[in-house]
């Protein structure tokens, strides 16, 4: 994948994120106090996407300090380190708005967990993908 279409699904998940927690807010006087634990809202879908998005960072940026290359697939430890960091900031950004809009705490619908989750992840991942970004200056 190439860091310009890398870039371009960041920018896409950061909006659409943008673009689905702001009906959630709209729609939190709608909700009603108590919401089933297995049921799917919009907030969790939001804090579920925003910590798997994070987590990809994790795994990507985790890769790319462990091998002795930096090498994923066909990229090198550069490219890897620009993934790893726009998926945490990107994880990062859309779990603190998440967050922002929710008006509850935990078990209320709002993906308050999953925003925290993004937020822990999203932080691990930028700073996994900016150490491996530092040792692809010097290598290189």
């Amino acid at each position: 994948m190439s860091v310009r279409r890398l870039l371009a699904a960041a920018a896409a998940a950061v909006l659409g994120g943008i673009g689905l927690t702001a009906p959630a807010a709209a729609h939190a006087s709608a909700q009603s106090a108590a919401v089933d634990a297995y049921s799917l809202t919009t907030g969790r879908l939001v804090g579920t996407t925003a910590a798997l998005v994070a987590l990809a960072g994790v795994v990507i940026g985790g890769l790319a300090l462990a091998r002795s290359d930096g090498r994923i697939g066909t990229g090198n430890r550069r490219s890897s380190a620009i993934m790893a960091l726009v998926a945490g900031l990107a994880g990062m950004v859309v779990g603190a708005l998440n967050l922002a809009v929710a008006d509850g705490g935990p078990g209320t619908g709002n993906g308050v967990i999953g925003g925290a989750l993004a937020l822990v992840l999203g932080l691990i991942a930028a700073v996994c993908g900016w150490l491996a970004l530092a040792r692809s200056h010097r290598t290189g």
